[in-house]
């Protein structure tokens, strides 16, 4: 079995940072691109950051220079970095990877986190 587990939303006021972290474990032969999404409430969800497994990024313009991703190999971890948080930016966030397993190649889905950003 193959799962995603997000930690680090929470509560924060806007121009704060919070930083999400996402753990691939389980049966695990590779993982290509990884990525976070997000659902604010009424609305559908939208890619926010994504990263190859060589390290190209690409952003939501949305976000373009207050978030970062980034990912660590070894420990099938996908971070995101969120600076100068708006109101706006709330949402529940979701982790995606693809990953080869023993069985599949697809996409996973990780079970989402919420971020707040309220004064």
């Amino acid at each position: 079995q193959v799962q995603l587990v997000e930690s680090g939303g929470g509560l924060v006021q806007p121009g704060g940072s919070l930083r999400l972290s996402c753990a691939a474990s389980g049966s695990i032969f590779s993982i290509n691109a990884m990525g976070w999404y997000r659902q604010a409430p009424g609305k559908q969800r939208e890619l926010v950051a994504a990263i190859t497994s060589g390290g190209s990024t690409n952003y939501a313009d949305s976000v373009k220079g207050r978030f970062t991703i980034s990912r660590d190999n070894a420990k099938n971890t996908v971070y995101l970095q969120m600076n100068s948080l708006k109101p706006e930016d709330t949402a529940v966030y979701y982790c995606n990877a693809r990953i080869i397993s023993a069985w599949q190649d697809r996409d996973y889905w990780g079970q989402g986190t919420q971020v707040t950003v309220s004064s």
